[in-house]
């Protein structure tokens, strides 16, 4: 009776172990997408679903297509539908607070993805773009050492449109300090929208008499406005113009001459960290104990576990 006892006891514990690795491999990972609009999401999220799905986990998702307040329903929607950890894109840092502070309250990790989103207990997944803004203004500086600077930035919502700019001021600062500089227009591009970048650029245009010399623009998107823009005024090619993300779009602008450096962040490398993060954060793991992880302060004074990948300048050279 004791021995079979025993080997009940041991079935039932073989059962129970062989039910928690069946559950291990089969999180549900739930993606809020801020957009698709831009080119290179598409590229992070085949590879996010692949590794998701390579690690025998489900990969579910939601576009927000720019809407700070359809990207909350979307969070609450992932969350009805049994995500175990979110990854998210947010379209507005700060309007989807009250979707992250929900999954957390639920016992459900949270990853901010590319963007910061401003809470100590989400984990910060993206790359250097102090040193992205850093690498953009090198490039145009290279070209356009003096003169007048335009600087079309990133959304406002977005703290990386902030991290960016600090990054190009800490190049320019000296040049700007002496005079040999002169920064004649900036502006935030309302939704990262390239339409508004270029209206924003026409403006600038406009109010100095087409006298730009140079553009530091945030990603490759708004850097098409702006290419836009200066092509309506037959100034595309003289001035030189930055960028981010290595878009296909503007790596042929870079061919042609009309753009000057794409800064390239690979988007299968951090689609794939966020997917392994998120998987070993539903898992249990500690944000602590993720390979890699450093303290980050943010603007707001808080201090998150966060993980910088490493860009990459691409120019025609």
């Amino acid at each position: 009776m004791k021995k079979f006892t025993t080997a009940i006891l041991a079935g039932v514990a073989m059962t129970l172990a062989l039910a928690s690795v069946a559950q291990a491999k089969d999180k549900v990972i739930g993606v809020s997408w801020s957009n698709f609009q831009e080119e290179r999401w598409k590229t992070d999220e085949a590879a996010m679903k692949a590794a998701i799905e390579a690690a025998g986990d489900k990969y579910i998702s939601a576009d927000a297509q720019s809407n700070p307040g359809k990207q909350l329903t979307d969070v609450e929607s992932l969350i009805s539908q049994g995500a175990n950890a979110l990854i998210i894109l947010a379209q507005d840092a700060s309007a989807i607070g009250p979707a992250v502070q929900k999954a957390l309250d639920e016992g459900i990790p949270v990853v901010g993805y590319d963007r910061l989103i401003e809470n100590k207990d989400v984990f910060y997944l993206t790359f250097d773009n102090k040193e992205v803004g850093r690498m953009q203004a090198r490039e145009v500086f290279k070209v356009k050492p003096e003169g007048n600077y335009v600087f079309i930035k990133g959304s406002g919502a977005d703290p990386n449109a902030d991290f960016l700019f600090a990054g190009s001021m800490e190049v320019l600062k000296d040049a700007i300090d002496s005079g040999k500089i002169k920064n004649v227009g900036e502006a935030y591009t309302d939704g990262w929208l390239p339409a508004n970048a270029q209206k924003n650029m026409e403006q600038f245009l406009t109010a100095n008499d087409n006298k730009v010399d140079a553009v530091v623009a945030a990603n490759d998107g708004t850097a098409g406005g702006v290419v836009a823009a200066l092509t309506a005024q037959g100034l595309a090619g003289s001035v030189p113009v930055s960028g981010q993300d290595g878009d296909h779009a503007a790596l042929n602008r870079i061919a042609l001459g009309t753009q000057t450096v794409s800064v390239w962040k690979d988007a299968r490398e951090l689609g794939k960290n966020a997917a392994e993060i998120a998987s070993q954060l539903a898992d249990g793991k500690q944000m602590t104990d993720i390979a890699g992880v450093k303290d980050f302060t943010t603007p707001g004074g808080n201090t998150v576990k966060s993980l910088f990948l490493t860009p990459v300048a691409i120019t025609k050279d």
